[in-house]
């Protein structure tokens, strides 16, 4: 699946095709979730779909996935990290993320979201350690708000680079986690000074 197609899907499907390629992303999806939040922002934007629903569901995918993790980790353990384990393109991933979460500890969750991949490895790994629901939901699910709120607003606003710019985001990880506030400020920096030479011209 590319770009165009999930641009095709949505057109079809609607809401459910952001869920469930958000919700699919455990599995590998071959769309970043960054393009996915993205492309949710820019949709609304074109009057494709309406932008509380769309958000509110974004969100759902966002989170309803990496808890799918969690649950796995945490209910089937290990087998579930063996299998990881056999996957060398996914070996890399599970160290970073063992690392990640040595070294932080629970704060990790709310890192890893910045790192493509390692987002969903470490719920696997947080809930094979028996990270209790509660804990997990409440880092989760907070960051998971921002985050989504941070790419879903970039989407509305830069729909034209959604691909671009979440492809980028991707391959660079944490390097460019700052990339979407930037253009946020720089929008609205813009906007502010147009408002003011509106204001500026309507008194001349």
């Amino acid at each position: 699946m590319n770009y165009d197609m999930l641009l095709s899907m949505i057109g079809q499907y609607g809401y459910a095709a952001l869920f469930f390629a958000l919700w699919l992303g455990i599995v590998g999806m071959p769309i970043p979730d960054e393009v996915i939040v993205m492309t949710g922002g820019a949709v609304t934007a074109n009057g494709i779909l309406q932008i509380i629903p769309a958000f509110i569901v974004t969100y759902l995918g966002v989170i309803s996935g990496l808890s799918l993790g969690y649950v796995l980790g945490r209910f089937i353990g290990k087998p579930v990290i063996e299998r990881l384990k056999r996957k060398k393109k996914m070996e890399k991933y599970l160290t970073a993320s063992e690392k990640l979460i040595e070294k932080y500890g629970s704060f990790a969750l709310v890192i890893s979201y910045f790192l493509p991949v390692v987002r969903h490895v470490v719920p696997y790994v947080v809930g094979l350690n028996k990270m209790t629901f509660r804990r997990y939901a409440l880092l989760s699910y907070s960051t998971g708000f921002v985050w989504t709120v941070i790419f879903f607003t970039v989407g509305r606003f830069f729909g034209d680079y959604v691909d671009e710019v979440g492809r980028l985001i991707h391959t660079q990880g944490l390097k460019w986690m700052w990339l979407p506030i930037v253009l946020l400020a720089i929008f609205v920096i813009v906007r502010i000074v147009r408002k003011n030479k509106n204001k500026t011209a309507s008194f001349s």
